[in-house]
């Protein structure tokens, strides 16, 4: 084993919403579970993929949406917790499940285990406009921004503005009780801008993004876990090279690719607002100014995390345990040029990517190892689960793609 981790306290996978095809919950099991540490889940039901896992010990069917009391979320855990018998390592998979564990700490210390961090951090990290407000304060770039306080805000942003842009949801929790957009949408026209807008209501919980130019950009993502004072236990770095739907979506294809003017900027972010726990962050260079800017900051475990490990078999989500029990955490590079494939989204991305004819110049041309997200020879029944669950949706997913490219619409997340 290339670590030794504490087999008497077990891992807990949270997550909140409806969203059951998650590959970063089942790597996350799998990464735990192959050290012998006893994982348990949430799941929304009995047949996802996680909970199809050899390496779970039990899933906890608790069909949620994100958009409930956080008092009862908090007594959800808490008879989790019971059940369980022993302190378990908290890994959250979501910023609402990040944001509830941060604002409860004193009451979910008890049978659980988690970084300590400033309690009101991880919801202004989660937040749209707060990021882009601590971005503006310790000088890291970050793409102009707007967030309007109503339609006429919008009118009259869309008069002076320049499109495309992008729009994204302002805040967590907020983007599961009333979403204004399904992701991260690019929007192509002014027009289009006030059609989508009159559906946002009185207050729009909408934050509007210059768009980085895909020509004139690079996609690039940061996965770290950090220490009580701030410290990397592990960072890593590497370059998103597709991303379902394309240039707005969730990561289908990336590899590991040293860059240590990255890592040396995100060290020194975190340590300027104090977080410790584990980091996933999405940035764009911008090849016009020769900038990294900060797109998203996602206070938990990010899906793809698994593309990341290092020569002494150390991942964020093994760090984070390691260090809550009291072990150390090895030292090691990472494995640069691995490279990390979705299995169920990079087909439909990599032919829309043709298609664009956009290329990422520092991915490698030949990946040294491939980590599948859904399949593998000792776990193979996540990988059967999600086909079955796939099909259906992923078919009609499929067309409605097929049928936005040819409309020339806009892409959402």
């Amino acid at each position: 084993m290339p670590v030794q981790a504490d087999r008497d306290v077990p891992g807990l996978i949270v997550k909140f919403g409806d969203y059951p095809l998650h590959h970063g919950g089942v790597g996350a099991i799998r990464s735990l579970g192959r050290l012998g540490v006893p994982m348990y889940a949430i799941t929304e039901d009995p047949y996802t993929p996680a909970a199809s896992s050899r390496y779970l010990t039990k899933a906890f069917v608790w069909p949620t949406t994100g958009a409930e009391d956080p008092g009862r979320l908090v007594e959800g855990l808490l008879r989790i917790g019971r059940r369980i018998g022993r302190p378990a390592v908290l890994i959250p998979t979501d910023e609402e499940a990040a944001v509830l564990i941060a604002e409860h700490q004193g009451d979910l210390a008890g049978p659980f285990l988690f970084p300590r961090v400033d309690p009101a951090l991880p919801r202004r990290l989660a937040s749209k406009q707060e990021l882009h407000e601590l971005c503006a304060e310790h000088g890291v770039a970050s793409p102009t921004a707007a967030f309007p306080r109503s339609y006429d805000e919008i009118v009259a942003f869309a008069d002076t503005a320049r499109f495309p842009l992008v729009a994204k949801n302002r805040e967590a929790f907020v983007r599961r009780r009333r979403p204004a957009v399904n992701g991260t949408t690019r929007i192509g026209t002014r027009a289009g801008l006030l059609s989508l807008a009159r559906d946002w209501g009185e207050e729009p919980g909408v934050i509007l993004q210059e768009y980085l130019p895909r020509e004139e950009a690079e996609d690039w993502i940061v996965h770290a876990c950090f220490d009580q004072d701030s410290s990397p236990l592990a960072l890593f770095t590497g370059v998103k090279v597709r991303s379902c739907p394309p240039h707005a979506g969730m990561t289908a294809n990336a590899y590991v690719v040293d860059n240590p003017e990255l890592a040396d900027l995100a060290a020194r972010f975190i340590k300027q607002i104090g977080f410790s726990g584990i980091i996933d962050l999405d940035l764009r260079f911008d090849r016009r100014d020769g900038r990294y800017k900060l797109l998203d900051f996602n206070p938990r475990v990010g899906a793809q995390f698994r593309l990341f490990e290092s020569e002494s078999g150390v991942d964020v989500v093994r760090a984070l345990h390691l260090h809550l029990t009291g072990r150390p955490v090895p030292e090691g590079e990472q494995r640069a040029g691995h490279r990390y494939i979705v299995e169920n989204i990079d087909l439909p991305a990599l032919l829309a990517y043709r298609r664009s004819g956009y290329t990422t110049p520092h991915a490698p041309a030949r990946a040294s190892g491939t980590e599948l997200a859904w399949f593998a020879g000792d776990d193979p029944l996540p990988f059967l689960t999600m086909l079955a669950r796939f099909v259906r949706p992923g078919a009609k997913h499929l067309y409605q793609l097929w049928r936005t490219s040819r409309r020339g619409s806009t892409s959402t997340k």
